[in-house]
């Protein structure tokens, strides 16, 4: 299992939120590039950069912190926040991401996306699915749809999408456990799906028990902050 240690990124500033909540925001280095390279140097091979700004605007704002981690470290980095147009794609391909990070884009308008996905490549792209009660939720967590989790999942193997993750609402930033049983059902139903746990992690038991349910990864983020997981820890998945 992957261990993807995520950055939230306002102003330029390293951040993380609560519930998704920007009056909830906590400023934890001005530096995203310093804290990526702490990541590298611990053998993090993985980053989830997220551009705030750019969710919150409608277009990707913070491409410049991710061209900077891309060129100062050799981390593989999956960008997503404000990817609206193939104009923003582009931006964050020519900026060193791997990875595309796509989540309300997929809901609102997917003949867009599968346009992405024949123009760049279905193995350039990582699907966020946000859910709450087994719904898909958009928009920065604002607004609930009647889509249920499993049939967007199927939807999206079935044009070709290979990576996924997922992130329970309810859990985001609030560590108070991932969502185990929404994975295990999610996983008993895509056993081949390349899978990622996100939200809710807060020790290193939450890491160990959503390896020994079968995800391929997991993004960490205020845990590692709050150093309720330190990265010593984590050398065993690394």
């Amino acid at each position: 299992m992957e261990i993807i240690p995520a950055i939230d990124i306002i102003d330029g500033k390293c951040v993380r939120l609560t519930h998704g909540d920007f009056d909830k925001k906590k400023i934890y280095n001005k530096y995203p590039g310093e804290v990526a390279k702490i990541f590298e140097a611990a053998g993090i091979r993985r980053l989830h950069l997220v551009d705030l700004d750019g969710a919150k605007e409608g277009t990707v704002r913070n491409w410049k912190v991710l061209e900077t981690i891309a060129i100062q470290t050799t981390l593989t980095i999956d960008f997503g926040g404000g990817i609206k147009s193939e104009k923003d794609v582009q931006i964050v391909f020519d900026s060193g991401a791997a990875l595309a990070t796509i989540g309300s884009i997929a809901v609102k308008d997917p003949e867009l996306f599968e346009s992405w996905l024949l123009r760049f490549g279905h193995s350039k792209f990582l699907l966020g699915a946000d859910v709450k009660d087994e719904k898909i939720t958009i928009s920065g967590w604002t607004q609930q749809t009647e889509i249920w989790i499993y049939d967007f999942i199927q939807s999206y193997i079935d044009k070709g999408i290979q990576q996924i993750f997922c992130t329970d609402v309810a859990k985001d930033g609030a560590m108070e456990g991932p969502s185990l049983e929404l994975y295990k059902n999610i996983l008993l139903k895509f056993p081949v799906l390349h899978f990622i746990a996100s939200g809710g992690v807060s020790n290193i038991d939450d890491v160990h028990r959503l390896h020994d349910i079968g995800c391929k990864g997991v993004i960490v983020g205020k845990a590692l902050y709050e150093e309720k997981i330190s990265l010593s820890e984590l050398k065993p998945y690394l």
